[in-house]
C-alpha cells in the first residue's frame, strides 16, 4: 500500500467512525500535495463505487484574510455529492452530528450552464454560469484543533462536509453586467442566534470574487489529468466570505447580503 493509498484508507475510516488521526504532514516529510492530490482521487473514486454521485466542487481556503489563521496559502478544491448538499427550502434543519469540530462558511455557489475552458476570464466564466445562489458550508477537520498543513487538507476531501443551498438566481444574457458587477463588491453579515458574529466582503474571495474562485479551479483542473473536467449541471462553491467559526447543535446560524441580489439564508443545526 503506497502512501496516497494509506492516507486514503485512513481518512476514510476516521470520516466514517466520526475520529481524528494526526496530520500526516507531522510524521511523514514526503507527504506532499502530489500525494495528497492522489490520495483525493482515490476517495472520490472509492465513493463513486459506492454510490455517491458527485453534483459539483468546493474551492476551499479562497479567502485570504484568514490563510496567516491556518497556515494555508493556496486554495484547495474536492468534489460535493449528492449525499452532502441540500436545498434550504427543503430542510427543517441542518444534520452535524456526524462531522468532527464542524465550522460554518457562509459562500456564494454558481451552478454552470456550460463547460468552462482554461483561460477565460471572468467576464467570460459568467457566460458559462446559469445560476447563481447563497449558502452555507460546513466544514470538518479530521485532524485535531485544525492544524494541518495543506497537503492534509487537500487529502481530507477539502475537509469538506456540508453544503446547505439557498434560493438560486438565474444569469440571464440582459443582466450579465449588473451580476458581473455585483459579484464583485457586495457585503455579507454572519449572525448566530441574532446575535452578529462577522462581516466580510465579496474581495475576500482572491481578490476579485467569487469568479475569481471560479477561474481559479479551472486552471487547476486543467493542469491535473486525474480531475474530472467540470460538466454543465455541476455547483461550484467558492470559499468563505468570512471567517470560519465553530458551530454546535441547537444554533441557528443567518446572513444578509448588501450589494447582490441575493437573500440572506437562515440554518437551524441539529446533533
Amino acid at each position: 500500500m503506497d502512501r496516497a493509498e494509506a492516507a486514503a484508507a485512513a481518512i476514510l475510516s476516521a470520516s466514517s467512525e466520526g475520529r481524528q488521526i494526526p496530520p500526516f504532514t507531522a510524521a511523514d516529510t514526503g507527504f506532499d500535495l502530489t500525494v495528497a492530490t492522489a490520495a483525493g482521487h482515490r476517495i472520490r473514486r472509492w465513493r463513486e463505487s459506492e454510490g455517491w454521485l458527485p453534483v459539483g466542487r468546493k474551492v476551499g481556503f479562497t479567502n485570504r484574510t484568514i490563510w496567516d489563521e491556518y497556515d494555508v496559502h493556496a486554495p484547495i478544491w474536492g468534489c460535493v455529492y449528492d449525499r452532502t448538499v441540500r436545498e434550504a427550502r427543503s430542510i427543517d434543519a441542518q444534520p452535524i452530528g456526524h462531522l468532527v469540530e464542524p465550522r460554518i462558511e457562509p459562500e456564494i455557489m454558481l451552478t454552470l450552464g456550460s463547460t468552462p475552458r482554461p483561460g477565460m476570464d471572468e467576464r467570460a466564466l459568467l457566460g458559462c454560469v446559469a445560476g447563481v445562489s447563497h449558502g452555507f458550508e460546513i466544514v470538518q477537520s479530521v485532524y485535531p484543533g485544525w492544524r494541518f498543513q495543506a497537503a492534509d487538507t487537500v487529502a481530507a476531501f477539502a475537509l469538506h462536509g456540508a453544503l446547505v443551498l439557498g434560493e438560486p438566481a438565474s444569469i440571464l444574457p440582459a443582466d450579465a453586467d449588473a451580476w458581473f458587477a455585483a459579484l464583485a463588491d457586495f457585503r455579507i453579515v454572519l449572525s448566530c442566534d441574532g446575535e452578529a458574529m462577522d462581516e466580510g466582503h465579496s474581495a475576500n474571495v482572491l481578490g476579485t470574487g467569487p469568479l475569481g474562485a471560479l477561474r481559479h479551479l479551472v486552471a487547476v483542473l486543467a493542469a491535473d489529468p486525474e480531475a474530472p473536467p467540470l460538466q454543465a449541471g455541476e455547483i461550484i462553491s467558492t470559499g468563505t466570505l468570512t471567517r470560519a467559526l465553530p458551530v454546535s447543535p441547537g444554533q441557528t446560524w443567518s446572513t444578509r447580503l448588501d450589494g447582490v441580489a441575493l437573500p440572506g439564508i437562515t440554518v437551524r443545526l441539529v446533533d
